[in-house]
């Protein structure tokens, strides 16, 4: 797999009141196609600032990125976001608010019922299709965030970005939703970044695990390569050596080596 995304020297830098504040500092990092990375940090040390700059929804500093060979230089339908609230509008279905995002990108090129059918295809594939008619205040904090990720699929992104999107969720519905984006990402071959507090989400979930060093000026401390076989069984890699080893590695960044550092 080649260069998909390349993070090229990135800076973060914001004005406040009390004068600039370095986020991120140096970034260097390239993803390959197909490839699944997570963001892994403690709290303020810029992983949803990376995610956001990746998004377009903030402009660079410093250094430059590139998808697809083409720079970001602002949001785009390239790039689906999922964020922790899943955001979705209330008056309108499930449907309906997947359907929005269709429309928004593939109305001038295909009619009706090509997108609806694009939509339906998008709630089939993380088995919402019953519950297509219904509102937002109907159904559960695990659907919605289910309709949030048809929604980012439905745009057929180069890259899925997900700001912590199972943290709000109890323990059950998070393994579950886990379970399922590594059956999707199985079977639509997405590009997906993802920022996570979770060491067991990380490790179960990824290709890459990149660990970021505490802030202000934060940057990439180490990127971990996790080796397990997939498809990954929850259950069998709970007391899989090798899960448990890389599982240890990430936690002994965060609470030795980083937590030393801010000491």
């Amino acid at each position: 797999m080649g260069k998909y995304l390349q993070i090229e020297s990135v800076g973060m830098v914001f004005e406040t009141k009390k004068g600039p504040f370095t986020a991120l500092e140096d970034i260097n990092l390239e993803i390959a196609e197909g490839e699944f990375v997570s963001l892994i940090g403690h709290s303020g040390c810029g992983k949803s600032t990376l995610l956001n700059l990746i998004a377009g929804l903030l402009k660079t500093t410093d250094g430059t990125m590139i998808l697809a060979e083409r720079e970001i230089s602002g949001p785009g339908p390239d790039r689906g976001v999922v964020f922790q609230n899943h955001s979705l509008l209330p008056w309108l279905t499930c449907f309906d608010n997947v359907y929005l995002a269709v429309e928004r990108v593939f109305a001038g090129k295909e009619d009706k019922a090509s997108l609806k059918k694009r939509t339906h295809e998008a709630l089939a594939l993380v088995g919402l299709t019953h519950a297509e008619q219904k509102y937002p205040h109907e159904i559960s904090g695990g659907m919605k965030q289910r309709v949030g990720i048809a929604r980012a699929l439905s745009m057929q992104p180069k890259v899925l970005l997900m700001d912590e999107p199972f943290g709000a969720l109890d323990a059950l519905t998070r393994a579950h939703l886990q379970d399922e984006l590594t059956r999707i990402v199985g079977e639509t071959g997405s590009t997906v970044v993802m920022v996570t507090h979770d060491v067991d989400e990380a490790v179960l979930l990824s290709d890459r695990v990149v660990m970021m060093t505490n802030g202000p000026a934060a940057t990439i401390g180490e990127i971990l390569h996790v080796d397990l076989p997939r498809p990954r069984e929850r259950l069998a890699l709970a007391a899989h050596p090798r899960y448990m080893a890389l599982r240890s590695e990430v936690l002994k960044f965060l609470y030795q080596k980083q937590l030393k550092v801010a000491a």
